[in-house]
């Protein structure tokens, strides 16, 4: 009888540690005190050198925090970036002090707004396949995440279908391109009429 329970007992601290070295994935990552919820990102188009990254973040301490950067397998570094309209036209900027995340706030980062930047993209992600990579606070340290992959052109993490948008009413002239490739091809009935 002491020999099963002491096999039971030395299984379970063995599943304990097993289940500790395994990545974060989608699910909620707690470091200090922040929680990170739902990382994801979404399919590129072949050849695209940036990939977007969305993730929600609540801290439930009493001092703010930075998100400064962090690290994806499938890129070579990462940047903490915003979207924002400015005269009617939409611009992207690196925050370079990181984005701020006050005491009791909880920050969502989602295409559109605040996001990070996956740049340098050694390749694209694969629907279905987890992005493996960290998430750098000034304060709270690195934490690991794995970022679901949603379809291309995805507006959340469940995913849209991008070939029935339609790309003919939008209006590009009052979008701010930047640095964009703007010879980059999109796969056959992944875009309207611009």
């Amino acid at each position: 009888m002491m020999k099963s329970g002491l096999r039971t007992m030395l299984g379970l601290a063995g599943l304990g540690l097993v289940a500790c070295s395994f990545p974060a994935t989608a699910a909620d990552v707690t470091i200090g005190d922040l929680v990170i919820s739902h990382p994801w990102t979404r399919v590129t188009p072949p050849g695209a050198k940036v990939a977007g990254g969305y993730v929600t973040i609540t801290n439930k301490g009493k001092a703010t925090d930075h998100l400064v950067g962090g690290t994806a397998a499938i890129a070579d570094h990462i940047e903490v970036h915003e979207m924002s309209m400015d005269g009617g036209v939409m611009k992207m900027r690196e925050l370079k002090d990181g984005l701020e995340i006050k005491p009791g706030a909880t920050v969502e980062l989602k295409p559109g707004g605040y996001h990070v930047m996956f740049m340098g993209l050694k390749s694209g992600p694969v629907e279905g396949t987890p992005v493996k990579g960290t998430l750098k606070f000034e304060k709270a340290g690195e934490a690991e995440v794995a970022y679901d992959v949603a379809p291309l052109g995805a507006k959340s993490a469940g995913g849209m279908d991008h070939g029935t948008m339609n790309h003919g009413t939008m209006d590009h002239s009052k979008m701010d391109h930047g640095n964009m490739n703007h010879d980059m091809k999109m796969p056959e009935g992944q875009h309207g009429k611009h």
